[in-house]
């Protein structure tokens, strides 16, 4: 079983408990980073107020770890509208989503996780009830059956996913409003790390900051646990401080290197590499090797690999470049490029 503390780096984990709820913004205002986004939801959340209007559906993309959850709650509180969650995996049948948009009350902001896993019977009923404000529902069996229309009262749909390409077509093009988050810059990331340790009393360093800043792979939610980590290292190995070198105590206890790296990254190169002598292979079977989920090596692993220049997807697989070979410390061929220390 798997934990954050086995992969600090892993976006898609989140903590348990109250801790990642007392950290999330729950206005526009107080959400850092993302701008341009922001901006635009603002203006849509005015006009529809001010039309006193349910806001239209929104459509929120983006790799793991980057708000949308969050966001989700930020519109229902802009909206000043109640926010009812779920995920795809637990819409079983059209039963289980009838009975949910049934429940719900006049501008409701009704938000499906994963929603690139909704079954395609499900995603039928959807059609209608985005664009129609109803269901069909179909009652009794066999040739005394017959279809009754539901009313729903008008709500705003709020689609997350971190997989846009396996969505349906018909089901995307019936979100008004499609946001694609991006990684956060270094800038962002700081911000949110001073906020972070604010809100959890614990000072912290200028170079403490940056030195986060730059290992959490452009993801809050992974700024956000490492700040708790090292808010405990500073609290029992050093003075009450996150400083520079709390930081570095830290990320070498978490067994994360000066490059960002934590030890699944390493075995996945390791794997290209001393395996499949360098590349390439296909994701299947290095997923295999590596005893990891296809899906997490492909969504939470490689992104930040391919960013740092240590490995390339081609149509043939994947491929360690010249510097996953320096990284690692292994014979191979060299660029002569700077290799950048993080600590």
């Amino acid at each position: 079983m798997t934990s954050n503390d086995e992969h600090p780096l892993r976006p898609d984990f989140e903590e348990q408990d109250h801790r990642e709820n007392e950290l999330r913004p729950r206005l526009l205002e107080d959400f850092l980073g993302q701008e341009q986004i922001k901006a635009n939801l603002r203006v849509f959340i005015q006009a529809a107020r001010e039309r006193q209007e349910s806001l239209d559906h929104v459509f929120l993309s983006g790799p793991p770890g980057l708000g949308k959850t969050t966001l989700a709650s930020i519109i229902a509180h802009e909206m000043g509208a109640d926010l009812r969650v779920t995920a795809a995996p637990a819409l079983e049948k059209p039963k289980d989503l009838a009975g949910i948009l049934t429940s719900l009350q006049e501008g409701t902001v009704f938000f499906i996780d994963e929603i690139h896993r909704l079954k395609s019977s499900l995603e039928e009923m959807l059609y209608v009830a985005m664009e129609d404000y109803e269901i069909d529902w179909v009652i009794g069996q066999g040739p005394s059956a017959r279809t009754l229309r539901v009313p729903l009262p008008r709500f705003t749909l709020v689609g997350a996913t971190t997989r846009p390409g396996m969505v349906a077509s018909p089901l995307y093009t019936r979100f008004g409003i499609p946001v694609r988050l991006d990684y956060y810059t270094q800038d962002e990331l700081a911000a949110i790390i001073r906020r972070t340790s604010s809100i959890l009393e614990i000072a912290i360093r200028e170079e403490a900051v940056l030195l986060l800043a730059d290992t959490c792979r452009g993801t809050p939610r992974v700024a956000n646990r490492l700040v708790r980590r090292m808010r405990d290292f500073a609290q029992i190995l050093g003075e009450g401080v996150i400083t520079g070198a709390v930081v570095r105590e830290g990320m070498e206890r978490l067994n994360i290197d000066q490059y960002g790296l934590e030890e699944q990254d390493r075995q996945i190169l390791r794997a290209i590499v001393e395996m499949y002598q360098g590349g390439p292979v296909g994701a299947e079977t290095l997923a295999i090797s590596v005893g990891e989920e296809l899906d997490s090596l492909e969504v939470f692993y490689e992104p930040f690999l391919i960013q740092q220049g240590l490995l390339q997807r081609t149509a043939r697989g994947r491929i360690a470049t010249p510097r996953a070979y320096a990284v690692l410390g292994l014979p191979g061929d060299e660029t002569g490029e700077d290799q950048r220390s993080l600590f």
